[in-house]
């Protein structure tokens, strides 16, 4: 059939071309024709039902044409015909990706953002898809927002988290409390002060949505420390574009041992978007391991991680504030650092419970509150 006009379709050996509205040329591979079929996803559970590899052989048209703004296939040796809109055809023409509702443009955010901080009502979150939206945007934009009025309850940390995604177990487990122990298997769990970090690198894939619910805080000090690490990549990128890119390409070890635990994984600091914009960084000092990285590559190294260990400390990012009781500072993980000063463990009480979800779940909340999705 190589060759064969049919109106505006021209039939090549495994694709076909065919004129689109507004004159655009497209060409569609066979293959992807006959996967993609609207009759190939269920219409109850929405997942693919078509499976392409029970062909015996690779989809042919035996006959093709254009009926009321669709492409119709008859296909060679199956009882089936494919009925494709051109609009749809349209939109996977150039080969680009599937817009993401969720990827909203990131806001980067100095010291000073602490008084324009999201606030949100933990009663109106669970009554109001509008208190809900306004949440779930700060966190995709700024990649922070601060829950007020929580309830003195363990339940509360859990019904404010599963409004975005499941509870997210770490090897400390589904939840965390971050107070003195007398113990302590974690720099947080002392009154000592906790250097500015990404919780958990030691994970293959550290959770992605960080929730501390102050239950207590009368203490003299423990301020929090809270710093825009995308913001500080971005500077970097600017003002030394090589330390930028050993941060970016090098990859990092990272350890949790203690009792019965040894929880090894590695990392780069600064993540990259598809689009090759900086999406988040993983850092901290208490879980750094060992760099066993060659001694030569470390001459380059070192300057490029303490450049940009410093820029995380420095005043012009570093927002300090004290968390109240009743408060919940909920946060991107991968893109916001977060740290606290000393505090005078006689002096009051502190005590924070924290639980973390996925950044997967939180995008697909917002898809879904946004837009209707493809099936509907």
């Amino acid at each position: 059939m190589d060759g064969v006009q049919l109106e505006t379709l021209m039939l090549e050996g495994a694709g076909l071309r065919l004129t689109l509205p507004g004159g655009m040329q497209g060409y569609f591979n066979y293959c992807w024709l006959r996967d993609n079929c609207p009759t190939s996803f269920d219409a109850e559970t929405r997942e693919r039902s078509f499976d392409i590899f029970h062909l015996q052989t690779p989809p042919v048209p035996a006959d093709a044409w254009i009926e009321e703004q669709s492409l119709v296939i008859d296909w060679q040796g199956e009882d089936h015909v494919s009925r494709h809109r051109l609009d749809f055809l349209a939109a996977y023409a150039m080969g680009r990706r599937r817009p993401d509702p969720a990827a909203l443009p990131r806001r980067p955010w100095y010291s000073d953002h602490y008084p324009a901080l999201t606030r949100v009502s933990h009663p109106r979150l669970k009554d109001s898809p509008e208190e809900r939206r306004r949440w779930m945007e700060a966190l995709l934009v700024e990649g922070v927002a601060i829950v007020t009025d929580m309830p003195d309850t363990d339940a509360a940390l859990t019904e404010t988290a599963l409004l975005i995604g499941q509870i997210r177990p770490t090897f400390f487990g589904p939840y965390f409390d971050v107070r003195t122990h007398i113990k302590p298997t974690n720099l947080a769990y002392t009154a000592k002060a906790l250097e500015m970090h990404t919780d958990v690198p030691t994970e293959d894939a550290a959770p992605g949505v960080q929730y501390l619910h102050c239950r207590a805080n009368s203490v003299q000090g423990g301020m929090n420390l809270f710093a825009d690490g995308t913001a500080a990549a971005n500077d970097l990128r600017r003002a030394d574009p090589e330390a930028f890119r050993l941060l970016v390409e090098t990859d990092v070890p990272y350890y949790k041992e203690h009792d019965g635990c040894d929880m090894r994984a590695r990392q780069r600091v600064i993540e990259l978007d598809e689009h090759a914009e900086v999406s988040g960084v993983t850092i901290s000092q208490h879980m750094a391991d060992i760099f066993d990285m060659p001694q030569r590559d470390l001459d380059a190294f070192y300057p490029a991680f303490v450049r940009f260990g410093r820029m995380l400390q420095d005043s012009r990012y570093v927002m300090r504030f004290s968390l109240r009781a009743g408060e919940c500072i909920t946060f991107d993980n991968h893109r916001v650092v977060h740290g606290r000063e000393a505090y005078s463990a006689t002096s009051g009480e502190r005590y924070l419970r924290g639980t973390y979800t996925d950044r997967g779940e939180l995008r697909s909340a917002w898809r879904a509150m946004t837009t209707e999705g493809r099936f509907k």
